[in-house]
């Protein structure tokens, strides 16, 4: 099977992550350090190491602070409103083109080894999708897949007495340009949000193979000062 090396990648540093509370006054959750560094520089360079060679970083709260930090390592673009994961991708659109890129939120950190497997995105394969068995999937989206791995459902946050799935949705992806075609498609969610992840579904439900790639080693949503004690330990 043929695989296409994606060399493009594009992550999320916008937000400014309130559950951190006085940690993120002056700086977007993911410029927190841990283990000496910034979350996001540590994923700038798993990726890089993984054949990456273009980097976007879409900022919003303190984009001076990455910027300051990056330089012209990495392209910017800015997220003016924050109205969902659905609408980022959007500001990716000239930086992909034709090309397949990966996607990831600069807060979440994961063993380096599983970027050489998001970079692999196999002929006829349109997205990969990374998740993580035994998280709590109330708090995230919860991945239903086949006997091939392939998602066929993608559900945020199921409630209790709803249908729910072992795999968690782990926050890396990989996409080719027809991901947009969704993107574009999207209606706010009852969150009042565009949801990265209400595109996914349609994806995988049009017929396009959407593959799941279960992530190895540790793996982490820096989400709140305790995981960020826990990491630093």
């Amino acid at each position: 099977m043929e695989m296409a090396k994606i060399d493009k990648a594009v992550l999320l540093a916008a937000g400014r992550g309130t559950r951190m509370r006085e940690l993120t006054n002056d700086l977007p959750k993911p410029m927190i350090e841990v283990r000496g560094k910034p979350v996001l520089r540590h994923i700038v360079d798993g990726l890089r190491v993984a054949g990456v060679k273009r980097f976007l970083v879409v900022v919003g709260y303190r984009a001076d602070v990455v910027r300051q930090y990056f330089g012209d390592e990495v392209e910017y673009v800015t997220q003016a409103v924050q109205d969902g994961t659905g609408r980022v991708v959007d500001l990716a659109k000239d930086f992909a083109g034709d090309s397949p890129f990966v996607l990831g939120y600069g807060d979440i950190l994961v063993d380096p080894r599983n970027y050489k497997a998001i970079v692999d995105l196999a002929d006829g394969v349109e997205a990969i999708v990374s998740v993580k068995r035994d998280e709590d999937v109330s708090k995230g989206g919860a991945v239903f897949v086949n006997e091939q791995m392939e998602l066929v459902d993608l559900r945020e946050k199921p409630r209790p007495n709803e249908p729910t799935s072992p795999w968690y949705n782990a926050g890396l992806y990989a996409f080719r340009p027809s991901i947009f075609e969704f993107t574009a498609k999207l209606k706010p969610s009852p969150r009042g949000e565009y949801e990265l992840t209400d595109a996914i579904r349609e994806m995988a439900q049009s017929g396009k193979r959407v593959k799941v790639l279960e992530l190895l080693g540790e793996w982490a949503d820096v989400r709140d000062p305790e995981i960020l004690a826990k990491l630093n330990a």
